[in-house]
């Protein structure tokens, strides 16, 4: 473990930090409260540029942070408020091609180095493809240091022009105590939610298109032939709730959308399976808090997923809801491959970086973009 340590601008002023956050993706949003967390721990001023939904759901005020609304548009009021944030900051730190490029815009004119971290590669095609290749472009070759979350990340920041791409350690925070609330323990959690006598299942994203939702409603659909017939509770809130919760009235299909929540953690500790139709983040937090929590995973066999879980998770070819069927019913059926599964992530999660490693990794980077260079 990395010792705690303050950091000062080599015996001068606190270093101050700006984190631009898009508030688009979980897995940035939680890395980012976990970095700001750590880095005002260790004497640095952190300021997080996100909108306020954002700072509502992540609470960065809530761990020392300052917080200050940056809508996620590119127009230039929001581009010129950032700019007014980050006008007294020794370094910008942005999450997400789009915070990053929302970053370079506001830096223009200016030697503030920035910190680029990619989370994930957003997948395309036809003209938006080419306008993201466009923005990538952009933001590296802008861009001080890109800390890419993945081998392969880092491999598309240097074929964009980077001049300096690194791997990166991104951590996701465990709960002190574990996942299962003393207040709420599993059996509580499972009647209040109606599977008392009945397998649950857990899904965890946001009711976006591309997300798989629309898998889990037809593997849904095959699973009332079960004895008895699981539920499957599903955590998030998005443009196609509509939609969806129409489907899952006409078809009685046995699935619950809960919404937007805030104890996760607690619902993920009643499951006996967590679900990952589909996920482009390049370190999903639903497979890592379901590895950490002892929750065997069924996922999809998209971007990232594979190098991240290994063998400790039962994956399946993307956009296959038969597979994906098969999948959770052969688990459901099998308690020995169950606890398998359960011991692989135990062993899989414990090769992930830290906190305090993800922490120590990014102030060594902002140590050494911010030492003062000795003249020639």
């Amino acid at each position: 473990m990395s010792p705690v340590i303050s950091h000062v601008s080599h015996g001068q002023s606190t270093l101050r930090t700006v984190q631009v956050l898009g508030g688009g993706s979980a897995g940035s949003s939680v890395h980012v409260r976990s970095l700001a967390a750590g880095l005002v721990a260790r004497g640095v001023r952190v300021t997080v540029c996100a909108p306020a939904e954002a700072d509502r759901a992540y609470a960065f005020t809530g761990v020392g942070a300052q917080h200050v609304h940056v809508p996620r548009s590119s127009d230039p009021v929001s581009v010129a408020a950032l700019r007014t944030v980050c006008a007294d900051a020794d370094l910008v730190h942005a999450h997400g091609l789009h915070a990053s490029f929302r970053a370079v815009l506001a830096l223009s004119g200016r030697g503030t180095p920035l910190v680029v971290t990619w989370h994930n590669h957003e997948p395309a095609e036809g003209a938006r493809a080419h306008l993201l290749r466009l923005l990538e472009r952009r933001v590296v070759r802008a861009a001080t240091v890109v800390l890419g979350t993945t081998s392969e990340l880092v491999d598309r920041a240097r074929g964009r022009g980077a001049r300096d791409a690194r791997l990166a350690a991104v951590a996701v925070p465990r709960p002190v105590g574990g996942y299962e609330h003393p207040d709420r323990p599993r059996a509580k959690v499972r009647a209040e939610l109606g599977a008392t006598d009945r397998p649950l299942l857990i899904s965890v994203a946001s009711l976006d298109p591309g997300r798989g939702h629309e898998l889990l409603l037809d593997a849904a659909r095959a699973w009332r032939l079960l004895e008895p017939v699981p539920l499957l509770v599903v955590a998030g809130e998005g443009p196609l709730r509509t939609e969806l919760q129409r489907r899952i009235e006409d078809e009685e299909l046995p699935v619950r959308l809960l919404g937007r929540r805030d104890d996760v953690g607690e619902l993920l500790a009643a499951a006996d399976l967590a679900l990952l139709p589909r996920s482009w983040e390049a370190r999903s937090v639903l497979a890592q808090e379901a590895l950490h929590a002892r929750v065997p995973l069924v996922a999809a066999r998209t971007g990232a997923i594979p190098e991240l879980v290994g063998d400790a998770a039962e994956l399946v070819p993307d956009q296959d809801p038969e597979a994906f069927t098969g999948a959770v019913i052969r688990l459901l059926d099998d308690c020995e491959r169950r606890e398998e599964l359960r011991d692989l992530g135990t062993r899989q999660a414990a090769t992930w970086p830290t906190e305090d490693e993800t922490v120590a990794q990014v102030l060594s980077v902002y140590d050494e973009l911010t030492r003062p260079r000795p003249l020639a």
